[in-house]
Formats: structure tokens, C-alpha cells, sequence
């Protein structure tokens, strides 16, 4: 039997703890539906891909063809593709090289938040999930999760952009960012980066990846799966909040305590200062039928 909400650890700065959740629960991590991550719940299993690329161990990293690969995905000449170990080596480089700033509180805690510099932004913007209008700038633009929010992989706007593609291939454990930026900044950026950063598995991967991608589908479903979440919130009683991105906050003090025990695990979002809010993402349906479970039972 699953431990009492009680014994559920603090949260964190961000989600993703499913693991070490469900172990202080006494639950199996293969039961706990980790919805504090946001991930995209419609990408197909990375599982098969790692198996093909298994001899990468053997082999020290050679980012070429990987950013020749992507930067024909985004649009972009190679020289201006950084290559990273996941979307946070992106943002602690770009950070390194030029600091910044964020223009208001709620935002992704890991943009630094100097007092001058360039302005950051998240598109969508994190907590809330809103895409950035037409007339909104900024100087470094966080696109993790506008491929899933868009169908599109990028904006293609100018300064600085970084991403993170494990969100997008729901493999956070590769670690595959990026930075997008004239080839000047891209080699500042370079010289604050460990030699052999990105894995040798997690670049033999990225062809695969692309190929695997269909970025208008998913987002549709995305989309569509967002509105039965937010029915399925809605009719137990909760407040939501639902915008543009894979996740929706939800108004509900207590509510990663109420559901974790039961085999959802949401994200508290006292870490962005909204005492009281809940972020979830959004589940394919098997995910949708758990949630159901757990708030009814919760």
C-alpha cells in the first residue's frame, strides 16, 4: 500500500521528481504518472532508437553531422547552431557570456535575473503558457516548448534562441539542447562549454529524432488533449488556467499532496511564487484516465 501524503518529499525548484516521489510513497516509479515534467506525450517510445545506437558508447562526440542535421531542421546555417547538453547548459552559457534579465516575475526560474543586460523571455512564456504576441521582444528567446505549442521548430526571430529538444522527443534523460545565434555569439558561447558535452549517443540519436518528428500532429493533439484535461478538471470543481502550451495551472492549494498518493504527480508552482497553484501537463488519454482516477479517489 502507498504511503499518506505525508510522506511525500518537499517540493522542488522544478518537476520531473517522479522517481524519488513514488520511492518515499512506497510506489513502484513505473505506477506514478510523472505530469510534473512536461513532456510530449505523443512522441513515439525513444526506447527502439537507443537500441540501434548502442556501439555510440564506444566513441567520443563528434558534433558535426548532428548540427548539420538540425540546423537544416530549424532553418539555420550550421555556424550558427551550438549543440548542448540539454536546454539548461543553453541557458547557463548564454547566461555566462551575457547575463541578463527577465521583464517580470512570473518567470522559468533557471533565466538569470540581473539587474541590466538582455531581456529574456519564454515562448510559450512559462508559468502561463501564453505564446508571445506579435508585437512582444526580447533579446534571448526560450523556445523549449514552441515546437509542441506551434508545429512549427522555431520563430525565426533574430537574437538569441535556445531550446531544448528532450522536451519535444519526451527523452529528457539524452540531454540535447541548443543555441541559435550569429556565428560571433555562437563561438563566445562555445568557449564556455566542457569539450564533449552532447553524448555520443545522444548525436547519433538526433537524425532519427528529426526523421521521427511530425510537429503539426502533435501539436494538434497537444491541443486537443489540453481541452479534455481542462473538462475533466473542470467537472471535479478545480480553476484552470489553459493557454498555448503542453501544461495547464490549476488553482487548488494542496493539490500535488492530494493526487500523489494516487498515482499523479503534479508540479507546485510556489517555486514561480504562485502560493496555491498547481501546474500539470497534459496526458495522452491513458494519462487522462489516471488523472480521472485520482481525483476521484483523492
Amino acid at each position: 500500500m502507498p504511503s499518506s501524503a505525508s510522506s511525500l518529499p518537499p517540493a522542488g525548484s522544478h518537476g520531473g521528481d517522479g522517481v524519488a516521489v513514488a520511492r518515499a510513497l512506497g510506489l513502484d516509479p513505473g505506477d506514478l504518472l510523472d505530469l510534473s515534467q512536461n513532456m510530449n506525450p505523443f512522441a513515439p517510445p525513444v526506447e527502439p532508437l537507443v537500441a540501434r545506437h548502442l556501439d555510440a558508447v564506444g566513441r567520443y562526440p563528434d558534433p558535426r553531422e548532428a548540427t548539420q542535421v538540425l540546423a537544416e531542421a530549424l532553418g539555420v546555417a550550421p555556424e550558427r547552431l551550438l549543440l548542448t547538453n540539454g536546454g539548461s547548459e543553453a541557458i547557463h552559457i548564454v547566461t555566462a557570456v551575457f547575463g541578463g534579465r527577465v521583464r517580470s516575475e512570473p518567470e522559468f526560474g533557471l533565466h538569470p535575473r540581473g539587474g541590466s543586460g538582455p531581456l529574456w523571455r519564454t515562448d510559450p512564456h512559462s508559468p502561463t503558457g501564453r505564446l508571445a504576441g506579435d508585437g512582444e521582444t526580447a533579446d534571448v528567446w526560450d523556445e523549449a516548448f514552441y515546437a509542441l505549442a506551434t508545429g512549427e521548430w522555431t520563430a525565426g526571430r533574430g537574437g538569441v534562441v535556445v531550446g531544448s529538444l528532450t522536451k519535444t522527443f519526451h527523452c529528457p534523460g539524452l540531454r540535447l539542447g541548443y543555441v541559435v545565434a550569429d556565428p560571433e555569439i555562437v563561438n563566445a558561447c562555445a568557449a564556455h562549454q566542457p569539450h564533449w558535452s552532447v553524448s555520443t549517443l545522444a548525436l547519433d540519436l538526433l537524425p532519427d529524432l528529426l526523421e521521427s518528428a511530425d510537429l503539426p500532429s502533435w501539436s494538434r493533439s497537444i491541443a486537443e488533449a489540453r481541452h479534455d484535461l481542462v473538462a475533466l478538471l473542470e467537472s471535479h470543481g478545480l480553476s484552470v488556467d489553459a493557454a498555448d502550451a503542453p501544461w495547464v495551472l490549476i488553482h487548488e492549494p494542496g493539490l500535488r499532496e492530494q493526487l500523489a498518493p494516487h498515482g499523479v504527480l503534479v508540479r507546485d508552482c510556489a517555486s514561480f511564487g504562485l502560493a496555491g497553484v498547481a501546474r500539470m501537463a497534459v496526458p495522452d488519454s491513458d494519462g487522462l484516465a489516471v488523472v480521472e482516477r485520482a481525483l476521484t479517489r483523492r
